[in-house]
């Protein structure tokens, strides 16, 4: 696999074993690490092959591909289509085809195109609605594996801990002058002492025990969920899994409910939210205590203000991302503040 893409009509008829052809393709997403293309195909065995398909590959800017790289997030998703995907139950796209090189971290993956669903939009947020169906969506990814102590072999899931103070101070440090030059117009004085306060924190916030651990998704946000449209798709369907982990079920329960639902329809709906999931794990035998469950999702909102402030500074700036981590800074340390996280830290 080089640098030029290496889809090609005789390589797609290779890896579906019948003659395909590339009617178009068309690059969708902002694709912030990586390149995702919509290919349209020509074929004559539907049984095989379908008549259109995402292609996930490196980006072809040189320095998100080496962030892609040096990050792991292009070896990490391959993986989990390989190795993980199956074992769990949430829906995500199908798979086709995956090839990865070790040596350069060049990938390529062949996945379902989930048209006619249609993205969440982080910048808007979520109704009601489709708040729950991503929190009852992720009981399906959390609940089968709960608890397995298998996972702690499986080297390339994120995970973090308190050995990874350092790391993470550091990059606080060196990345939040930057995150208030652009983003304290957006925020409450409030939200800004809760941030600036937070750094000497850090390493007391990953030092965090807890016997709740699962596969996680770990950006688990409106962006990386399909929603079925008016013209048809899947109810939902998480996509992009570049990041995931093992780690803490609460934090993709607040990281998403931090960011998804406006302030006003969150602080309506999480506590029952969490009971709905709570029972959803129940299929699985999977019995969790609920004012456990909701001091570590409680604990877990600082998981999006690191990420606002971190994420926001290392991909490229624009109009669009600008607009999504103001709408995710905003949101994010008003959930802190509504939990009243700081007084556990």
């Amino acid at each position: 696999m080089g640098h030029s893409h290496p889809v090609t009509d005789d390589w797609l008829s290779q890896v579906f074993g019948t003659q395909v052809r590339i009617a178009s393709e068309t690059r969708i997403g902002d694709g912030l690490v990586g390149m995702n293309l919509r290919l349209e195909l020509l074929h004559t065995d539907s049984d095989r092959v379908p008549d259109s398909i995402i292609a996930k590959l490196p980006s072809p800017d040189p320095t998100s591909r080496a962030t892609g790289i040096a990050l792991r997030n292009y070896e990490r998703e391959v993986k989990f289509y390989r190795d993980v995907a199956s074992t769990v139950q949430i829906n995500a796209a199908r798979c086709f085809h995956s090839e990865l090189d070790e040596q350069s971290g060049d990938f390529v993956l062949l996945l379902e195109d989930l048209a006619p669903a249609a993205q969440g939009d982080q910048v808007a947020g979520c109704s009601i609605h489709h708040a729950r169906v991503a929190v009852l969506e992720l009981a399906k990814l959390h609940g089968p594996r709960w608890d397995d102590s298998s996972l702690a072999d499986i080297e390339w899931l994120q995970r973090h801990g308190a050995d990874d103070a350092g790391r993470f101070n550091m990059l606080w440090s060196m990345f939040l002058p930057g995150f208030l030059v652009t983003y304290a117009p957006y925020l409450s004085p409030q939200a800004i002492g809760l941030i600036e306060r937070f750094g000497g924190k850090i390493g007391t916030w990953l030092d965090f025990e807890t016997p709740m651990k699962t596969v996680t998704h770990g950006d688990y946000r409106l962006d990386n969920l399909m929603f079925a449209s008016d013209a048809g798709g899947h109810p939902i369907t998480a996509v992009d899994w570049q990041t995931p982990g093992h780690g803490p079920a609460a934090g993709d329960l607040s990281y998403f409910l931090g960011a998804g639902p406006s302030s006003e329809d969150r602080r309506q709906i999480e506590r029952s939210l969490l009971d709905e999931y709570r029972d959803a794990l129940l299929q699985y035998d999977v019995v969790v205590d609920g004012e456990e469950l909701w001091n570590q999702y409680r604990w877990a909102s600082y998981g999006g203000v690191i990420m606002s402030v971190i994420a926001s500074q290392l991909v490229g700036g624009n109009e669009r991302s600008e607009a999504m981590f103001a709408a995710m800074a905003v949101r994010h340390t008003q959930h802190v503040l509504d939990l009243d996280a700081e007084s556990m830290v």
